[in-house]
């Protein structure tokens, strides 16, 4: 039985950060795990500029609120799903994400909570645990699980090396670069095709070895 493990932003939905940043004008809330590999550092300054400008979990839901999937994403999901057991690992917050799930059809998604302060205010945040990606892979893989994983940031990239197979999806130059060992895709064409080459080699290799 094959896992199908996708991040969200990037994969199936837009970077809510950069989106929020676009409403608000602060460029500095543009920067995602594709510029800042460290999520702490990168979260630290969010939340800095949030406090600084006055900006709430109020003002980040009012955005996602109008935010889609990626187009083609929700086929894309609905096709991966006909096939396999699909995760969403991603490094969102479910204070965030629920507006998204719902037109995505409520895929099972792991990810973190914020700490959020009666006025609405942005205190803190609570990851589901450290590298959460990778170990959530080692966790299906120790139920006998085999994993294909797709994803396009820095902190993808320890779940693609976990998983059976590993799969990037429309990543910055310089990640596709210093991660040469995984295919690149840029549409999901490309990443349907992907994904059939990956379950066909495990499956193949799975036959092999009964």
């Amino acid at each position: 039985m094959l896992v199908a493990c996708l991040d969200l932003e990037g994969v199936l939905v837009p970077e809510i950060w950069i989106a929020f940043a676009e409403r608000t004008g602060i460029p500095e809330l543009r920067l995602t795990t594709r510029d800042i590999p460290d999520y702490d550092e990168l979260m630290g300054r969010r939340l800095r500029i949030l406090r600084e400008r006055g900006l709430g979990l109020p003002d980040i839901q009012e955005v996602i609120g109008g935010m889609d999937p990626l187009p083609g994403a929700a086929e894309f999901l609905s096709w991966l799903r006909e096939r396999h057991q699909v995760v969403i690992l991603s490094d969102t917050f479910y204070e965030f994400a629920t507006p998204l799930m719902r037109k995505l059809g409520w895929p099972t998604l792991f990810c973190h909570c914020l700490e959020v302060a009666p006025s609405g205010e942005v205190t803190g945040y609570r990851l589901r645990q450290r590298d959460p990606k990778r170990r959530a892979i080692q966790a299906l893989r120790s139920l006998n699980f085999a994993t294909v994983a797709a994803g396009d940031s820095y902190n993808d990239t320890t779940m693609l090396a976990e998983a059976d197979a590993g799969i990037l999806f429309r990543p910055p130059d310089r990640v596709a670069e210093e991660f040469p060992q995984f295919p690149v895709t840029r549409d999901y064409e490309e990443l349907r095709a992907a994904f059939r080459a990956a379950a066909g080699r495990l499956e193949s290799a799975a036959r092999g070895n009964s």
